[in-house]
Order: C-alpha cells, then structure tokens, then sequence
C-alpha cells in the first residue's frame, strides 16, 4: 500500500516537470530564433553580395599606380600560342645500307654526328660476290675483244655481256669510276669502296671496322637538317583555329631576338585523351644549320582577326578562380566590381562577352589593391550587422591598401 500511494503522488510531480521542460525550452527557442535567422541573413546577405563599390581620389590613384582604360568596340587579332621541339624532318632522313654481304676492311665515316656529302666514301668493303662480278666483267671484256671481227650478231651478244656486268656492279652500288678502273687495269680488286647515297648528318653508325655485314644492314642513319621540323601541341579548344598553311612564328630560347618563320605543314589526325591536345607540324628552313633537334621553341599560330569584338587589356580582368571580373568607374568615380564572361584573348587584349558596354571605363592596373580593399569594405559591412559587432567602413577610402602599398607590407594578391 505505501508503495502505492507514493507512485500516486509521484505521477503530477513527474507531469509538472514535463510541462517545465517543455515550457522553457520553447521559450529559449523563440528567443533564440531572431538572432539566428539575423545571422543568418547577414551570411546570405554578404555571399549574394559580389563586392562592395569603393572611391578613389586621383591622388590615391597616382600613388598607388591606378591606371584607366575604356572598354573598346573593334578589331581583336587572334593568335595561338603553344610551345613545340624541334625534330628532324622525317623525308629528309636516310638510312645507308649495303646490298651485298661481305667484310669491313677500312671506315672513312667513323663518328656519329660527323657531316656526310653524298658520293663521299663510306667505308671499303670486301665481298666474294664483288669479286665474282668484277670477274665476269673482265672474262665480258675479253670475250668481246675476240669476236670483234666476227658477225654483227654474235659482237652484240657480247657487247650485252659487257653492259650486264657493269649493271651488275652498279646495282650493288659501285661507283661508274671504280667500273671503269677495273676494266682500264683488267684486274680484279679485293675490295672495294661503297659511297654515301644521301647527303647530312651521322644520326647513328652501327658499324665497326672488321664487322661482317649482311644485306640490308642499316650501316648509317643520316639525316639532311637543312629543313627541319617543329611539333607543337595545340588545345582542342583551339583547333578552330588551326589549320593548314597557316603561317607561325617560332622562338627560340637559344636565339634570343631571333624569329623564325614558317607554317602549318600538318595536323595530325589524332586527339591526345589526357593532355586533350592535337600534334601540328611546322616546316622550318635551316640553312645556317643553328635550329637543332630537341630544341624547345615558341609558337604563335596566327588565327586571323575578328571584327566588331568588345575588348579591355587583359590586366583589367581580375579571376578568383570563380568568376572573373572587373572594375568599372561610374559618373561619380566610385569603382564597382562587375562579372564579366571572357572570351577569345591575345597577349594585350582579352574578348568580353558579357557585362560592360563600349565606352565604360575600367581598372586597368592595381586591380588586385582595389579587389583587397573592396573585399575589407565587404567583410567590415558584414560583421556590423552582428550582434556587439557595430563596424563601420574606414572613413579615409582605399585607406588600408594604399598604407601597406606605400610601406611595402601589402600581402599577396588573391
């Protein structure tokens, strides 16, 4: 019974605590909630906001190097700028290779990168089938000689005997002056000379005096580098641009002050689908022989001109990564920020799409000063809306950024 009678009493006990609860927690929520939606409304207000609009006087401008430009309506020249290394030209390079078999009894090319004139001697070479076939011209010859005063038929066959024994030689790349030696001496030769058959450079030399070579051994690589070859990559979002016999300019690290000029041979086929860019291929001549392979150049694709195209110099847009803006100056001289939409570009002048109109006058240096002092405006206006937190703006404008200018203490540009 006692039992009882103390769970009968405990039940309003545990009721009145429940309403106490729940009043008071409902009190602190109304109360709680106009500090939070305030809070929450300067959040929403300051991120809707782009950023504040400030004022420069011309003193302050001059001191912290503030320059103007209008917003120009005319023409933009286009251009494409990649970076290319310089190759061989692949029609140009040749390989030396003899066509009998046979032994290397002396090199006369003997080092890789050593200039190489065609006809010049190669190497001399020893060869049973040389041999062979110098002996059937000669055993030709004589027979040609003894039926001389025969019949008109049997000295053509002969004659025929003789021609088909130099083809022979000349076929495996003896010279006409080495033919002619040995039916002048009337002796066969132990070796014999083969001679470059293109005109360049040694890129490679697989042989070695004393080497037995095979037919179709490739004994040099040599390449002709009076005409070489530029590879760039171009971005696919500038293949537009880009097409054959168009002309480029290339410059060299090697050659400063140097332009070289040439143009647009070939565009390959094919996308790289990683780098997401396309090979070009530039012809350029090189007679002085100083462009080399593997040299890294500059090239400027020139695309053409564009009429008609709103444009400002390309250090008046500022990017945040985000969006891209800039500064306008109104009527009053108060500079406000304003999203702009990019377009094409050149190395002075950047295409506007959208946001500012012809005419309109732009920051066009010390963007990044106004981006920070406009950014401090924004910030201090936003923590004045927070409770104990009443901030005003400075009252002198570009204040702060023009002190850390002027005493070198201003941070890096965002």
């Amino acid at each position: 019974m006692k039992i009882r009678i103390l769970r009968l009493a405990a039940y309003p006990a545990v009721l009145l605590a429940a309403v106490g609860v729940v009043y008071l927690a409902t009190r602190d929520g109304r109360a709680a909630t106009p500090a939070a939606s305030a809070h929450a409304h300067g959040v929403a207000a300051t991120s809707d906001s782009l950023k504040r609009a400030i004022t420069l006087s011309d003193a302050d401008a001059r001191r912290i190097g503030v320059t103007f430009a209008p917003v120009t309506l005319g023409v933009l020249h286009r251009e494409v700028r990649t970076v290319g290394q310089i190759t061989f030209d692949e029609t140009r390079v040749r390989a030396i290779a003899p066509k009998v078999d046979g032994w290397v009894e002396r090199l006369y090319v003997n080092s890789t990168g050593q200039p190489v004139a065609a006809g010049q001697p190669l190497l001399t070479i020893y060869s049973p089938m040389l041999v062979s076939a110098q002996e059937e011209l000669l055993l030709a010859r004589r027979l040609q000689g003894d039926v001389a005063s025969a019949e008109p038929a049997t000295t053509q066959r002969a004659a025929d005997l003789v021609a088909s024994a130099r083809r022979r030689l000349a076929y495996w790349d003896i010279p006409a002056s080495e033919i002619a030696d040995i039916e002048r001496t009337g002796v066969a030769r132990r070796t014999l000379t083969l001679r470059a058959t293109a005109g360049g450079y040694v890129l490679e030399k697989n042989v070695l005096a004393g080497q037995k070579i095979m037919a179709g051994d490739a004994l040099y690589r040599v390449a002709d580098l009076s005409t070489v070859w530029v590879e760039g990559e171009v971005f696919e979002q500038d293949l537009a641009s880009v097409r054959e016999g168009q002309p480029v300019r290339a410059e060299l690290q090697a050659l400063p002050g140097e332009v070289r000029t040439g143009r647009i041979a070939y565009v390959y086929p094919t996308l790289n689908p990683e780098t997401r860019t396309a090979r070009v291929r530039i012809v350029l001549p090189n007679q002085d022989l100083r462009l080399k392979p593997g040299m890294y150049a500059t090239l400027r694709i020139t695309a053409g001109a564009r009429n008609a195209v709103l444009t400002v110099p390309r250090s008046a847009v500022l990017s945040t990564g985000e969006r891209s803006i800039v500064f306008v100056r109104d009527e009053r001289g108060a500079l406000a920020p304003r999203e702009v939409a990019l377009g094409a570009t050149n190395d002075d002048r950047i295409e506007i799409l959208r946001g500012v109109r012809a005419g309109e006058t732009v920051v066009a240096s010390a963007t990044f000063l106004i981006d920070a002092e406009s950014n401090l405006g924004t910030a201090l206006g936003g923590m004045g809306d927070m409770p104990g937190m009443e901030l005003t703006t400075p009252p002198k404008p570009l204040g702060s950024a023009i002190d850390h200018a002027e005493h070198g203490t201003l941070g890096t540009p965002r």
